[in-house]
């Protein structure tokens, strides 16, 4: 049992049996000195509480070590360590999920990993409901660079057909060029023929995942899971426009400031920088 915990047992039972501190102590073996603790407040340790809680709740799905990260480049010269133990200590800690048990394919699938960027990307739709008596449901399209893990879209809808999937495409590769391949599942909207034709023409692969596998395209589910906890499940949204207005500030603090732990704690968009000077 942890001294703070002491102390409250003995304090209860010297409460109800009117016993000295020195009496309880010797029966349940406890030291007597720390009965006498006090937590010394540090000034400095104060003020970092108060910034690691304003950071906490402005990114209420980050926890301690990206918190560190972001008081790093604001200048904190503090370790992992103190910011985990302040950041326990007013109860911010992330519900921690189980692990899940999975079988273990007979036959894994083999893909070569990009080595730059704008080689490879990966796209798939998630769905949410609009706040309101109706309860109108509305889609996402999540598209994503597999190397530098860069949002480039989301794009938030009522719903999706193959020629608004090819409208968005086309959108970012006005901007960063043609990919070698795109990884997908096998919904509708992306087994399309105006998709297939639109791919063929550009000379992309279409990377199909197989039914069933959603590990065939782990970078995005990956990165959906990030919008869900990190975006959907801390909001409500009254029309589209509030969803799409959140989703393009999300996004944008996503590739800015958001520090990504695979990519050595850099943001996406750095990463590609540091990627593109390499090259």
């Amino acid at each position: 049992m942890k001294p703070a915990k002491q102390r409250i047992l003995v304090g209860a039972l010297r409460e109800r049996f009117g016993a000295s501190v020195r009496r309880i102590c010797h029966t349940l073996r406890v030291n007597r000195s720390s009965m006498q603790y006090r937590l010394k407040r540090n000034a400095l340790n104060e003020v970092l509480r108060e910034r690691i809680k304003e950071l906490s709740a402005a990114r209420v799905r980050y926890g301690y070590r990206r918190i560190h990260v972001l008081l790093r480049r604001e200048g904190w010269q503090v370790n992992a360590k103190r910011v985990a133990r302040l950041y326990a200590q007013e109860g911010l800690n992330l519900r921690a999920k189980g692990p899940k048990r999975r079988r273990r394919s007979a036959a894994q699938r083999i893909r070569l990993s990009p080595t730059m960027p704008n080689q490879v990307w990966s796209m798939d739709f998630m769905h949410d409901t609009l706040k309101g008596e109706h309860r109108r449901k509305f889609r996402l399209l999540n598209v994503v660079d597999i190397f530098t893990r860069e949002c480039l879209a989301i794009e938030v809808a009522p719903g999706f057909k193959a020629v608004d999937v090819v409208r968005i495409l086309n959108r970012i590769v006005a901007k960063r060029g043609v990919p070698t391949a795109i990884r997908c599942d096998q919904g509708t909207e992306f087994t399309a023929e105006a998709l297939d034709q639109w791919a063929y023409n550009n000379h992309i692969e279409l990377d199909f995942s197989r039914p069933g596998k959603p590990t065939d395209n782990a970078f995005v589910e990956s990165f959906n899971a990030s919008v869900r906890k990190e975006l959907l499940n801390t909001s409500w949204f009254d029309t589209l426009e509030d969803a799409r207005r959140a989703a393009r500030t999300w996004r944008r603090e996503y590739n800015e400031v958001r520090p990504h732990r695979s990519l050595a704690n850099l943001t996406p968009e750095a990463f590609a920088l540091s990627a593109k000077i390499a090259i």
